[in-house]
């Protein structure tokens, strides 16, 4: 939780409009569609897919998990050694432009 804070608690992140940065989050708010099992027709996925996870995010596992109930072989886990799940939001120097730019290039067509 300290990566979250970091980042939406600091200029780095902030916003005054965040739900974030605001503890705007509530017992009301629309996210009760989390307590279905998403990943029940994964398998059915025909299209190609692109997992990106910081090695470091305490959340890796949902994209570790996710991928392995993806069918075919157009589908890519990556993990960028070192970084935490909110690096990838803004760190420039760690979100891999050049892999990202690979897959839509063969999978874009």
């Amino acid at each position: 939780m300290k990566d979250y804070h970091a980042y939406y608690k600091t200029p780095r992140g902030y916003h005054k409009r965040s739900l974030n940065s605001n503890n705007g989050w509530n017992k009301t708010s629309a996210l009760s569609f989390m307590n279905m099992p998403i990943l029940s027709y994964s398998d059915e996925i025909r299209s190609a897919v692109l997992m990106i996870h910081g090695e470091k995010a305490h959340s890796r596992y949902f994209s570790e998990d996710a991928f392995k109930k993806l069918k075919g072989d157009n589908k890519e886990l990556l993990i960028i050694p070192g970084a935490s799940h909110v690096d990838l939001y803004d760190r420039m120097d760690v979100i891999p432009f050049d892999k990202i730019e690979q897959f839509f290039r063969t999978y874009l067509k």
